[in-house]
């Protein structure tokens, strides 16, 4: 990676003293645009102020140059956790109607930075391209974001979100480059953008048990968005220990993504994800359309034997706990693994799920496919509903084909309704009035 001095990082001259200054001028002056013409203008991190529009013309691309030194360190969040990170390379902190805008395109650089994080080189986290922290009434639009060295779009501790018109692409091989990445946010708008990333496309995040005042990520939609080859599609959690609540997705595309709705936690998080609900949705080619696990043994302390043990554990103020998540009018074509895969504790099943007028049809060959990062979860390819450890879950109008077992594998579920469950074609709501052994009890209608 490069090394500076003054305003010059290696060969490369930079920007970034004009451009901050031409930023804490129009904030003296109480706010206005700062416009970044056509052309290349590289420099490093950038603070952006309070009533300031940061505006990247059509033709312009601002790239941000990978020197660690441009990128001082900053009290942040890393992974749900406090941690002192390298400051982002465009920044906000305690600021307000803060907005980035533009049809030009903001590039963050990130091979270096991708290469030193394989090389294990790296003194502190890599910086975001786009981090708002603790602000009020953010706008991000129009514009192009690229290779960032980490999260795209990671507003922290935020009020009064909109992400709109945003195209984010990161390479497929990139670590870590999530797309937009609200964390114990809340009123969070993210509409009209196309994202196709490394990592998970949208996260929803809360922080984990190791934040001292855990903040919950709350009332927030997506809508209208294409969400393509990420982990994930739309994913809550790992870090939910705050809560993340009122959730809406709607009227979006997920083509080629891992898992599309991802819902992840584990014993010890706490917290609770409540009222969620997705609605017209279409997916292509994902390997598992629908996953809800608690037992998510990635990253710090996922590997403890709590976290894996399949028992029943006593219930703590460290128990987290999914309800009232509610699926209708989505339609699968191309998945891999199983239809849906939900993995609860079974102290503390995952209750009041409903799937409403759901398609969902298998590739003719599939590969192979893990649902869940959990233990004892290998691939899998053509299988149905594996429902384990959940409670008040209702199947209405479900259409399954290209099945390569039964539509439904049951375990520990209670209150299971079922109203129209087919396999190519065939009613097999039935199956689920036999599953007694598997502690269930069930009723059809």
């Amino acid at each position: 990676m490069a090394s500076r001095s003054g305003d010059v990082s290696g060969d490369v001259t930079l920007e970034t003293r004009e451009l901050q200054a031409r930023i804490d001028a129009a904030a003296a002056q109480g706010g206005g645009r700062v416009t970044v013409g056509p052309g290349v203008h590289r420099t490093g991190s950038l603070e952006l102020r309070s009533h300031v529009e940061l505006h990247v013309e059509p033709g312009a691309v601002l790239e941000f140059v990978a020197d660690p030194d441009l990128y001082p360190p900053v009290a942040a969040r890393w992974e749900g956790a406090p941690a002192t990170v390298h400051r982002p390379c465009l920044y906000a902190a305690h600021a307000e109607h803060v907005t980035v805008s533009g049809g030009g395109v903001i590039d963050g650089g990130g091979n270096p930075w991708w290469d030193a994080f394989r090389a294990g080189t790296l003194e502190l986290p890599r910086p975001t391209l786009v981090g708002l922290h603790e602000c009020t009434r953010v706008v991000v639009r129009d514009v192009t974001l690229r290779n960032s060295p980490s999260w795209t779009v990671h507003p922290l501790l935020c009020d009064d979100v909109a992400v709109r018109d945003v195209t984010i692409v990161n390479p497929a091989d990139s670590p870590n480059t999530d797309g937009v990445d609200p964390e114990s946010c809340r009123t969070v708008r993210i509409s009209g953008c196309h994202i196709d990333v490394g990592d998970d496309c949208i996260a929803l995040k809360a922080g984990t048990e190791a934040a001292p005042d855990p903040v919950p990520c709350e009332n927030v939609t997506i809508i209208g968005c294409t969400l393509v080859r990420g982990h994930g599609g739309v994913v809550l959690g790992s870090e939910m220990s705050g809560g993340i609540r009122n959730v809406v997705i709607a009227d979006c595309v997920f083509q080629g993504t891992d898992r599309g709705l991802r819902l992840k936690t584990r014993r010890g998080r706490g917290g609770v994800v409540e009222d969620v609900r997705v609605s017209t949705v279409i997916m292509d080619g994902v390997g598992c359309p629908f996953v809800m696990q608690e037992h998510y043994f990635c990253g710090p302390g996922g590997r403890e034997p709590a976290v894996s043990d399949r028992r029943p554990h006593p219930v703590s103020p460290g128990t987290p706990a999914f309800r009232r998540i509610h699926v209708s009018h989505v339609s699968v074509r191309g998945a891999r693994g199983a239809a849906a895969f939900v993995l609860g504790l079974a102290e503390r099943p995952i209750t009041e799920v409903t799937f409403d007028d759901v398609t969902i049809s298998f590739a003719a060959d599939p590969a192979p496919f893990v649902p869940a990062m959990a233990e004892g979860v290998e691939a899998m390819t053509g299988r149905g509903f594996l429902l384990t450890g959940c409670a008040d879950v209702s199947l209405r109008d479900v259409r399954l084909a290209g099945l390569a077992g039964p539509a439904l594998e049951l375990a520990g579920v209670r209150d299971l309704r079922v109203a129209g469950l087919s396999a190519d074609g065939v009613d097999v709501g039935a199956e689920v009035l036999d599953a007694e052994e598997a502690g269930v009890t069930a009723a059809r209608g």
